[in-house]
């Protein structure tokens, strides 16, 4: 499977790992939803696209699984085989297994290994055994029934011609006879029904016209359009009517749904299955148009006229309303290389700073022109950042569903019955920040499912439904996204910790802790309270990786639980790490920037404000106490403090404090440079910008300042 990557193949990959994604989606959905064949459609046409674009590069070990997993997902879906557990299980492996052959092709040059081959042959084993291949693993078959269209079994499945030719055909030198010896070269008739429902009266009889109809049962293995052109010479004022047969038109069905992904018109779709011919179409646009000018339905005309039948018709208007879609998707979607939108966002970013210088030198010159030219720039700068931005903003609801499989495949592993209930999937975030998020939340929910959900004795006994309840949930909270892991569980053992955290040195015996605290030791290195090793968690290796990741992401993590309840983990992040709304305030001759959507207000400190924080560190906000982070103190600036000092309002998780600046220099739009290595362990600080003057401004970190906060005040009220 040596191969050169070239575009196509690249798009191939692309659209190939998508389908593979939907499938999985869609047999996790079909284990609740046996029956839906919305649903069994879908993971059939994901097959069937893969195996068809496969065969164009001409990727052979791809086609030849694929095709066998299309046969059982085919006899699935015509009610041949039920849906049941282990059918459901089979199909996610061979799901697996596709996505390995996928990611072999991207590999150039990449080989399955021998393991992987020994699956393929087990898989192949298995669902052959679903086609009644193999012996002695017979599948759960159901033969299905197959009924007319007027809802009894159907007779002999044999053609079903309806003629009444031109009353002048006599005339005219043909012999209805003729045409029926003619026929018999095609097939065999097996009865002819004549009907004499249009004779006159015998005194208004013509003896040189033909008055009779007939219905033929025909037995032949032509197609429609060789059967039609046996009336080819007649067809003009005589009314010819041709019926396929019961596996005809489950055929003409199959035909449609294999049709390529091209927009046709109703009637070309019939004509190229065979199920209708070219004058059968011709009669029925004639017989479209209306009197008054309006056109009526084709499908409701040909159903009428009795050229072809209403399952026909129903199954190519499927077909086209899955092109459409198809189409409009497409045409909704333009795929571009992630390296060059990140080149993009960085050039957007260099813009801004360019911009903030030009509004400054407009401003030192004092030219008002000058001013309102700038002014107009910055405001476009403005809109295509917003609008590059948007580009890599991506729903969160994507990563969710993977999740799906997890929970599915780690419960069965453990034994337990737990639901996975999904919300706020529809909440957007920075694409980087959606991909390097998910491994810290497979851990988390791993984690949950092992230690946080009993198992179902100890949940009976505690009076809980046997299936535990694990969440996921995303929203936007103070400009940044929340993500919670919840679980219905047994809750953390909040003196098992702390004991713990002792016994490690983590802790000092007499030392005061919140329970956020304590929680919050279960990201230290090595942390561990599991009393056994399993092969999912307890070796006290990933809660430290997972808060590592999140704080590289300048977001936060922290913790709720209640013995005997369960556990929320609360994940907080930035929307965006490339540009934000910034506010800027000074300190002595340091600048700082601070996220313009976590800042409510601004207060100007009185005097006797001033001397008061010299014994306290809060301030009485409207009847409000409200903690206060003295930028001036934290940051070890030298110098007189400022004749006039401000207070900055922030919030972060619904908790506030105060930042004590000297200055208020404005809004200032934000280009986030990171840090060097050297700085990594700054508290307060996540990154850095420059100003319009060339300068370097520090971005504050909220997050951490209002956490400080909030702990000094919770440790005096403690102390009190």
């Amino acid at each position: 499977m040596s191969i050169n990557i070239d575009q196509a193949l690249q798009t191939f990959i692309a659209e190939a790992r998508e389908l593979l994604e939907d499938m999985e989606n869609s047999l996790l959905q079909l284990e609740s939803s046996p029956e839906d064949a919305e649903i069994i459609g879908a993971i059939f046409r994901a097959a069937h696209t893969i195996k068809g674009s496969a065969g164009l590069f001409g990727l052979d070990q791809v086609v030849g699984f694929t095709h066998i997993v299309e046969n059982v997902l085919d006899r699935v879906r015509d009610a041949s085989i039920r849906i049941e557990g282990d059918l459901v299980a089979l199909l996610l492996e061979s799901r697996d297994h596709m996505t390995e052959l996928v990611n072999v092709i991207a590999d150039q040059g990449g080989q399955l290994d021998d393991a992987a081959l020994g699956r393929e042959q087990a898989l192949r084993k298995r669902l052959h055994s679903y086609q009644g291949v193999q012996a002695g693993h017979a599948a759960v078959v159901v033969e299905p029934e197959i009924e007319s269209s007027g809802g009894t079994v159907a007779g002999p499945d044999n053609w079903h011609l309806s003629l009444r030719f031109d009353r002048e055909i006599l005339k005219n030198g043909m012999d209805p006879i003729s045409f029926f010896r003619y026929l018999e070269t095609l097939g065999e008739i097996v009865s002819i029904v004549t009907l004499p429902d249009a004779m006159p009266p015998v005194e208004e009889m013509n003896a040189e016209l033909c008055y009779l109809g007939f219905e033929i049962n025909f037995k032949s293995d032509a197609d429609k359009n060789t059967i039609a052109s046996v009336f080819d010479f007649v067809r003009e004022n005589s009314s010819i009517r041709i019926l396929p047969p019961h596996s005809k038109v489950a055929e003409f069905i199959d035909l449609i749904k294999t049709l390529p992904e091209d927009e046709k018109r109703l009637g070309d779709i019939l004509v190229t299955i065979g199920a209708l011919t070219r004058q059968e179409l011709d009669e029925g646009l004639n017989a479209q148009k209306n009197p008054d000018g309006s056109t009526a339905p084709l499908g409701e005309i040909l159903i009428g006229q009795r050229s072809v039948e209403q399952e026909v018709v129903q199954a190519a208007l499927d077909k086209q309303n899955q092109v459409r879609e198809s189409k409009s998707k497409e045409n909704k979607y333009v795929r571009v290389q992630a390296d060059k939108l990140d080149e993009l966002i960085n050039l957007v970013g260099e813009l801004v700073i360019a911009g903030a210088g030009a509004n400054l030198l407009a401003q030192r010159a004092n030219d008002s022109s000058l001013q309102e030219t700038t002014s107009t720039m910055s405001r476009l700068v403005e809109e295509i950042r917003d609008g590059a931005l948007k580009l890599r903003m991506v729903p969160i609801g994507d990563t969710f569903s993977r999740f799906q499989r997890v929970v599915r495949d780690v419960s069965k592993e453990l034994g337990k019955d737990i639901d996975l209930v999904i919300s706020g999937a529809e909440t957007e975030l920075d694409k980087t920040v959606v991909e390097k998020i998910g491994d810290p939340l497979m851990h988390l929910v791993r984690n949950a499912m092992d230690h946080g959900i009993e198992s179902a004795e100890k949940r009976l006994a505690a009076g809980k439904p046997v299936k535990g309840m694990l969440k996921l949930n995303a929203y936007h909270d103070s400009g940044s996204i929340a993500i919670e892991i919840s679980d219905d569980g047994g809750g953390l053992n909040r003196d098992r910790i702390l004991q713990k955290g002792i016994e490690r040195g983590l802790v000092q015996p007499n030392q005061i802790l919140t329970d956020q605290e304590i929680y919050n030791l279960i990201f230290e290195a090595g942390f561990s309270t599991a009393e056994a090793v399993t092969n999912l968690s307890g070796r006290g290796v990933g809660m430290d990786v997972v808060k590592r990741n999140i704080v590289a992401l300048r977001g936060t993590v922290d913790l709720e639980s209640a013995a005997g309840q369960g556990t929320t983990i609360r994940i907080r992040l930035p929307l965006t790490l490339a540009i934000i709304d910034g506010f800027l305030v000074g300190v002595e001759k340091s600048s700082y920037v601070v996220p313009l959507d976590m800042v409510l207000e601004c207060v100007e400190l009185t005097e006797s404000e001033r001397q008061g924080m010299k014994e306290r560190s809060y301030l009485n906000l409207r009847g409000e106490v409200l903690p206060l982070v003295p930028l001036r103190a934290h940051f070890e600036i030298e110098g007189s403090h400022a004749k006039r000092e401000n207070v900055v309002v922030v919030q972060y998780a619904g908790q506030k404090a105060g930042l004590v600046v000297d200055e208020l220099l404005g809004e200032f739009q934000t280009v986030i440079k990171p840090l060097g290595k050297l700085f990594s362990n700054l508290r307060g600080i996540s990154g850095s910008t420059i100003l319009g003057t060339g300068e370097v401004a520090l971005i504050l970190d909220v997050p951490s300042l209002v956490q400080q906060a909030a702990n000094a005040e919770q440790k005096i009220s403690q102390a009190n």
